[in-house]
C-alpha cells in the first residue's frame, strides 16, 4: 500500500541518545545511532522504498521522563521539540511531530505543550511513562492528582496523547532480575505501560475528561487481549474503584492502538474484533524496528483493502487533523 502514515517514529538528540544504547549490541549501535539522529536520509529513503508518505516524529525513551533535575528536563524538552520542528520545516510533506513534555513540573509541561501545539505545529504529545522528580527514586504516574490540570489542558487543546513505554522503575524491575532478555520491548515495556494505563482508567481520569484521545502502541500493550477478564474481576470485587464506567468502554471510546513493533496478523485481527479498524493506526517503531519489516507485513496481511487503507492512512489523518 502506498501513502502509509507511521505515527510512532522516533528520533534522538545528543542529550537523549544514550538512553537507547543499552538495548543494542556494540556492533549494531553505530548504525542505530546514526539512524535515530538523522532526519534527512535513512528514514526518508526507507519511506520512499516501502510506500510511506509521512512519519509522526517523537523523542526516544525514556528521555525527558528520566531527568530528575526539573530545570534540565524543561531545557532538554524544549530543545528536542525545537530540533523536531526544524526537521519538519525542512520536510513539511514527510514529517509531523509529537511533543516531548517535562512532566516533572506540571505548569512547565502545560506551557511547553501549548508552545509545541500552538507555535511549533505539533499534532499531539508523547510521554514516556512515569516521570522521575528531583531524585531518581521519586517518581509519579500520571493518575496522580497533581496531573489533573495537565489532562484538563490536553483535553482543551484537543490533540492526542501517546503513552509510550519505558522500563519499570528499578524497584519494580526486581521480578526480572537475572532475566535481562525480558527487559525492554520483549516484555517489561508492555507490562509497565499496560499497568500505567490501567491506573489511569481506574482513577477516573477519563470520566473527568471524557474527550481525551489516548494512544497505545504495540496493539494495546496486551490490554486488548485481557481487558475483559480485568473488568470481570472488578465486577465481582470492585474494592472502591473510582472509575464510573467499565474499563472496556474507555478503551472503545477514548483509545486508539498502533501496530508499532507488533507485526502479527492474528493479534491485529483480535484488536480489530475488539475495537474496530477505525481505532487502529499504522506505525513502525523506527528505528527500533525496521520500516521494511513493518511495511512488508502490513501490505500483505490478510485484512480487507478498506481496512488496510483506514489503518494505514485514513485514521491518522482524521485523528491528528493532518489536512492532507
Amino acid at each position: 500500500m502506498k501513502g502509509k502514515i507511521g505515527i510512532e517514529e522516533h528520533f534522538a538528540i545528543p542529550e537523549t541518545l544514550v538512553d537507547s544504547e543499552r538495548y543494542f549490541e556494540k556492533d549494531v549501535w553505530p548504525v542505530f545511532s546514526a539512524k535515530i539522529l538523522d532526519f534527512m536520509k535513512y528514514r526518508i529513503d526507507d519511506m520512499d522504498k516501502y510506500g510511506m508518505d509521512m512519519m509522526l516524529l517523537s523523542l526516544n525513551s525514556p528521555a525527558i521522563q528520566c531527568i530528575p533535575n526539573t530545570k534540565k528536563a524543561i531545557t532538554v524538552a524544549k530543545r528536542a521539540n525545537d530540533v523536531m520542528s526544524e526537521a519538519i520545516a525542512k520536510n513539511p510533506t514527510r514529517y509531523r511531530g509529537l511533543a516531548a513534555l517535562p512532566l516533572q513540573d506540571v505548569d512547565a509541561a502545560i506551557i511547553e505543550m501549548q508552545r509545541a501545539v500552538k507555535d511549533l505545529g505539533c499534532v499531539g504529545v508523547l510521554v514516556n511513562g512515569f516521570s522521575q522528580i528531583d531524585t531518581p527514586g521519586n517518581y509519579k504516574y500520571l493518575d496522580d492528582p497533581i496531573y489533573r490540570p495537565f489532562w484538563a489542558e490536553l483535553e482543551k487543546l484537543d490533540v492526542p496523547f501517546y503513552m509510550h513505554p519505558r522500563e519499570p522503575h528499578p524497584e519494580n524491575l526486581i521480578q526480572m532480575q537475572g532475566h535481562p532478555w525480558l527487559e525492554g520491548a520483549a516484555w517489561a515495556f508492555g507490562v509497565e505501560t499496560a499497568t500505567h494505563t490501567l491506573r489511569l482508567m481506574c482513577s477516573g481520569v477519563f470520566d473527568e475528561f471524557p474527550k481525551l484521545k489516548y494512544i497505545l502502541g504495540h496493539l494495546g500493550e496486551t490490554l486488548s487481549f485481557c481487558i475483559w477478564r480485568a473488568q470481570n474481576r472488578i465486577n465481582k470485587t470492585g474494592r472502591g474503584i473510582p472509575a464510573k464506567r467499565p474499563l472496556p468502554e474507555y478503551m472503545q471510546n477514548n483509545m486508539w492502538y498502533t501496530t508499532s513493533g507488533q507485526y502479527h496478523t492474528s493479534s491485529l485481527l483480535n484488536t480489530m474484533m475488539e475495537f474496530g479498524s477505525d481505532r487502529i493506526l499504522f506505525a513502525t517503531d523506527f528505528p527500533f524496528e525496521t520500516v521494511e519489516d513493518a511495511c512488508v507485513w502490513f501490505d500483505n496481511c490478510t485484512i480487507s483493502e478498506g481496512d488496510r487503507y483506514k489503518i494505514g492512512r485514513e485514521n491518522a489523518i482524521k485523528l491528528f487533523k493532518l489536512n492532507l
